[in-house]
């Protein structure tokens, strides 16, 4: 059994060309994070197995922190559920055993317990595995982990995920192993100071502009990012400075790519393929969550629109991975997790 190292499954025909891509992409221009590394980084050392998560809002740089760690870590093994055709355990299991190169299985469990007892005393297996919100369970057993990730783990192997935030009773991972949990929306001060430097990159020395950019984006990678991937500013790169307040006023406020990814945002919402009555109803949810600039609680959205608070509750729980929860007085408050993204759903029509 071969357990190889990054720029072997580089190389490798194996590994999927657009998983190549993806780790390239993501890891590129990459800055800061340190304490999210540091966490990875404890975590390992204190425990002898387990899972570790991280949370964070869509655009937050998920994606991007578990690449930059894949490209510094050769014995990390990579899996992306969120790649066309990859959202389904058959896949993932059959990708990590070609990655080892391995024929001799019958299972995951059994798979990783033979690793487990090939493993050197400090010797660490990790699988890393990206947007595990996008798993598909249609075709799982009933009850089962997503993707049949072991309740239980042999020493010395470890799973790092991320994922969107989600309620936990539809975690969809029963662990009965170490696990830890890091929320990137509960590091504000750090975030703000990686998005700074992040910013710097592409603007120098213009104050103001780096002041707006920062503000803008609200600490969210997607949205700064957007306006930097545009073709116009890598064609003339040098004059950054005076093509961004005039992509802010062209673009009024929306970066260019954000549309078709809010519009996938949309879509998961409200499914395009729903019934009359359930899609008037959910619009009616977003319309109120659209309006208001601060945050709403359930119970004020159920009675602006004249519904069940139940049946708002749970539309919002539905939504959790595009919502910001606050908790004033006892009372959790809702709010989208980006005012470009809520911007955007205002000028939809119906939200169609």
């Amino acid at each position: 059994m071969n357990i190889p190292p990054l720029q072997a499954i580089i190389n490798s025909p194996f590994y999927p060309k657009e998983v190549k891509q993806i780790i390239l992409k993501k890891s590129q221009n990459f800055v800061g994070r340190t304490f999210v590394f540091t966490a990875i980084s404890n975590f390992l050392q204190r425990y002898d197995r387990g899972y570790f998560t991280i949370i964070g809002a869509p655009g937050s740089g998920k994606s991007a922190i578990l690449a930059k760690y894949v490209t510094e870590n050769p014995q990390i093994l990579y899996y992306n559920a969120q790649l066309p055709g990859k959202n389904r355990a058959e896949e993932f299991i059959t990708s990590i055993f070609t990655q080892i190169e391995t024929e001799n299985f019958t299972s995951l469990h059994s798979l990783l317990q033979q690793v487990s007892d090939k493993l050197e005393p400090q010797q660490k297996f990790i699988i890393a595995i990206d947007a595990l919100d996008a798993v598909n369970r249609t075709d799982q057993t009933k009850g089962s982990n997503l993707f049949y990730l072991p309740r239980y783990l042999p020493r010395g192997v470890y799973f790092l995920l991320t994922r969107r935030p989600y309620l936990r009773k539809q975690s969809g991972l029963l662990i009965e192993t170490p696990f830890q949990i890091l929320d990137l929306a509960t590091y504000p001060q750090e975030n703000h100071e990686d998005i700074q430097s992040y910013i710097r990159q592409y603007v120098n020395n213009d104050e103001e502009l780096t002041a707006k950019l920062i503000a803008k984006s609200e600490n969210n990678f997607m949205y700064t990012s957007a306006y930097f991937d545009c073709a116009q500013y890598k064609k003339l790169s040098d004059h950054l400075s005076q093509i961004l307040p005039a992509t802010f006023e062209k673009f009024d406020g929306l970066p260019p790519g954000l549309e078709a990814y809010y519009q996938q945002h949309l879509h998961k919402m409200i499914p395009p393929n729903s019934s009359s009555q359930e899609k008037e109803f959910k619009s009616s949810v977003l319309s109120v969550l659209v309006q208001v600039s601060s945050v709403v609680s359930a119970e004020s959205i159920a009675s602006t629109i004249d519904a069940d608070e139940y049946d708002v509750e749970e539309v919002l729980e539905n939504w959790r991975e595009f919502l910001t929860l606050q908790e004033i007085d006892g009372e959790i408050r809702y709010s989208l997790y980006h005012s470009s993204f809520r911007d955007f759903l205002s000028k939809q029509v119906n939200f169609g």
